[in-house]
């Protein structure tokens, strides 16, 4: 992994230029290890001497009174569980480098989103989004196309997803039943849909 993120940043670099504002996105399906990469590029770009910081998608949760709601509760995760809208106007707004952007980040341990959590600041040269629909084809999804500058798609096999998925949340503490109800009923359906129905990134990477 390490390898990889060091290549990563030397590439992202070298694209970026003398540009104030470089926007990456990391995408790929639950388990694949989307927020450990996002955090390593980030710190590795720091440590290269260069300004970044993370922007996660999670943070766009839709409240769980509201996916109760809507008959979504269940599906927690699943694109339209997600406030698209608001990640476009943020992106579009970081994107534009002139002031600076208040974004949410999604506390797991509570499962919920926290408004206002993380800053992003003019003098971040580096963005590194990271979620399961970046590069998704469908739906208002599709529009964020053309706000990414580089963008790398994790793509392990799918037994690899199941294996992490169920450490996952056998990690939360979650019964038999409510973890195989997580892994198959939504987990692993949002993450055949996002290697399903993807745009094409800069970058996969398949192994598990």
């Amino acid at each position: 992994m390490i390898a990889v993120v060091d290549a990563i940043v030397a590439e992202v670099v070298r694209r970026a230029g003398d540009a104030g504002r470089f926007l990456i996105a990391i995408a790929g399906p639950p388990g694949a290890g989307k927020s450990t990469m996002a955090d390593q590029l980030a710190d590795t770009l720091k440590a290269r001497g260069e300004s970044a910081e993370v922007l996660p998608m999670d943070g766009f949760h839709m409240d769980n009174g509201l996916l109760f709601e809507r008959g979504l509760l269940a599906r927690k995760g699943a694109p339209e569980s997600f406030d698209v809208r608001g990640l476009l106007d943020i992106l579009r707004a970081v994107r534009a480098a002139d002031q600076e952007v208040l974004v949410p980040v999604f506390d797991r341990s509570r499962e919920i989103a926290v408004a206002s959590a993380r800053v992003i600041s003019p003098e971040h040269r580096f963005i590194v989004a990271e979620g399961n629909y970046l590069l998704l084809n469908q739906g208002k999804w599709a529009e964020l196309e053309g706000l990414f500058d580089y963008s790398v798609m994790l793509a392990p096999p799918i037994e690899v997803l199941e294996e992490r998925l169920w450490a996952r949340w056998r990690g939360y503490q979650l019964s038999e039943a409510a973890a195989h109800a997580k892994v198959y009923e939504n987990d692993l359906p949002n993450g055949r849909l996002v290697l399903e129905r993807r745009r094409p990134a800069d970058l996969t990477l398949e192994q598990g």
